[in-house]
């Protein structure tokens, strides 16, 4: 079944593109959420000022996701922690601190938008990988500090 697909879908393809997928993906998954919309022969005219329309409306959320990554890359979050001995952590840092962290800033960044392979388990500086869409990632410094 071919699709135009309204937004990105990881391993899939940008907003207006079409492609093909097989039929129960797009009945049951695709389209209802509102994913792709079906492209059929008759409404492929219709379809195409309505793929215009989406993709400007892609171009301007992807402008607007790449601002808040600047503003994300230029963020350093301290995140203060209770130590064992040496460098290592009584707990860990994990990724719902630094969504909560990241909260008290003003940014509304969910769990897993945050890409951390393991929990941060040792004090120090941290880059850690942030995916606000598809193609937009930015990086927040994390620095992990002694509990006083």
């Amino acid at each position: 079944m071919e699709v135009i697909l309204r937004e990105y879908v990881p391993n899939l393809g940008a907003p207006g593109d079409i492609v093909t997928v097989k039929d129960g993906y797009a009945r049951n998954y695709l389209i209802p959420k509102g994913l792709a919309i079906p492209a059929s022969k008759k409404s492929l005219k219709a379809i195409e000022r309505e793929r215009q329309i989406i993709l400007a409306k892609a171009e301007r959320l992807r402008k607007k996701l790449m601002s808040e990554a600047e503003k994300l890359n230029e963020i350093e979050l301290v995140i203060p922690q209770r130590v064992i001995e040496e460098d290592r952590l009584y707990g860990s840092v994990s990724a719902t601190e630094i969504v909560n962290a990241l909260k008290e800033q003003g940014f509304e960044i969910t769990k897993k938008q945050v890409l951390l392979d393991e929990p941060i388990k040792k004090l120090g500086e941290y880059i850690v990988p942030i995916r606000l869409s598809g193609d937009v990632t930015a990086h927040v410094k994390v620095k992990v500090v002694p509990l006083s």
